[in-house]
């Protein structure tokens, strides 16, 4: 038997589950890398039927449906690693997935540019009431007017939340002759010609169109609320392209009736229907010059497919070269491979003197180390080491009995 057959764990025992229709890109990656076992479900799983569909998995992929909570990482003893084929990861328990030693990633770029270009044509929609106009023309109304109908050039766009796919929607909106303004909870350098102003209610009360941009946290929660509404400019427009739990829809409903706001654009809700053709709820339907979208601001072939080559290439590199970057779980190392060695990755609960046991015991049995790096956050601590390749047994052996110890693995 080949050397690294030997060490290496076989790519035909590797399982790979996909769930929620993952881009077809990630399948065709893994199986060009030699891994035979790959799953792909269409849809999302409830927490007991992925409770049983993980049991001996080492790879998960999911979107932004599948909840990953506690009991499902604790019933998954061989998973490695979980990529979120998304921008965010809430939908995973990052405690438990630390408490686990089990990698997350996510891919925060790759729909940049699909939900900012979406928020344009959402602006133009919204401006010159087209949404309305395209309802009459299917009812067989005639309804040209210019009344209520603007041009984007020289609006004021507003964007809360001036991250990776804010700072896109900045750059279009500014190729079109709008002004643009921003706030955001840290310091962000604006591009182009963007303007930082200091508070929430300073941008929303001089914007034509609002757009959201904010991750999903307890203190985005209802963040565009009643109160907040108030302040926005009469007759200005909301968009919402981040996440379903930021804007109080019953608020914002009112908002729209009251005639405060001129129109809405929504594309996440609080609660979202699991799968395609099952029944969708909002306060906001049937309200004119609203738009509702079923969560697809990232939805485009372009857009998953950089997801996938994102994700699959993340995921790879940590099963088969132990690098950690984008990880929200495990702490990011990146070491190029060393020739003649084999790679042990060792995941321990942080507390002092692990790293000290590690050497003192590879010492001990006269296992020398050609490289070694370890890395900690407040829970964990992730130790790469490159040993002689004909001494890797005897040191994987060694390292699953230091104290501490909640996952060992070896590479190559």
């Amino acid at each position: 038997m080949p050397e690294n057959k030997m060490t290496s764990y076989p790519k035909d025992k590797i399982k790979i589950l996909f769930l929620e229709n993952i881009s077809d890109t990630a399948v065709k990656h893994f199986h060009a890398a030699g891994y035979v076992h790959v799953k792909k479900i269409n849809g999302a799983l409830s927490e007991s039927e992925l409770m049983d569909a993980v049991k001996d998995v080492h790879l998960l992929g999911i979107r932004s449906k599948t909840q990953v909570t506690k009991k499902i990482l604790e019933a998954a003893p061989k998973l490695q690693a979980i990529g979120c084929f998304c921008i965010g990861v809430n939908q995973v328990d990052l405690d438990a997935a630390t408490k686990n030693g089990v990698v997350v990633f996510n891919a925060p770029y790759s729909n940049t540019r699909s939900v900012a270009e979406l928020v344009i044509g959402a602006s133009i929609m919204l401006i010159r009431k087209i949404i309305d106009k395209n309802k009459a023309a299917h009812e067989g109304i005639w309804l040209k007017e210019a009344s209520g109908s603007y041009e984007l050039r020289g609006k004021t766009l507003g964007i809360i939340g001036y991250g990776n796919i804010g700072k896109q929607v900045s750059v279009l909106a500014e190729g079109l002759g709008m002004k643009v303004i921003f706030y955001d909870t840290e310091t962000k350098l604006p591009l182009g010609n963007a303007e930082d102003r200091k508070s929430l209610k300073e941008v929303v009360g001089k914007s034509d169109i609002v757009t959201l941009h904010v991750p999903d946290l307890a203190s985005t929660k209802n963040l565009i609320n009643k109160n907040i509404l108030k302040h926005f400019k009469t007759g200005s427009i909301l968009i919402n392209y981040a996440r379903g739990e930021v804007v109080d829809l019953d608020a914002l409903r009112k908002a729209l009736l009251d005639g405060h706001l001129s129109g809405a654009a929504v594309d996440v809700f609080p609660v979202e229907p699991e799968k395609n053709g099952d029944k969708f709820v909002s306060p906001l339907q049937g309200l004119g010059n609203v738009l509702l979208t079923p969560h697809i601001g990232g939805s485009t072939q372009e857009a998953q497919q950089n997801i996938g080559e994102d994700l699959s290439n993340k995921l790879f590199n940590y099963l088969e070269k132990g690098i950690s970057t984008g990880s929200h779980s495990i702490p990011a190392l990146a070491l190029p491979p060393q020739e003649g060695t084999h790679r042990i990755l060792h995941i321990h609960h942080n507390v002092p003197g692990v790293l000290s046991e590690i050497n003192t015991q590879l010492s001990k049995h006269k296992i020398n180390i050609l490289g070694q790096y370890l890395k900690t956050n407040d829970a964990i601590g992730y130790v790469v080491l490159d040993v002689n390749k004909h001494l890797s047994k005897n040191a994987l052996a060694l390292l699953r009995n230091v104290k501490a110890t909640i996952k060992v693995r070896l590479l190559y």
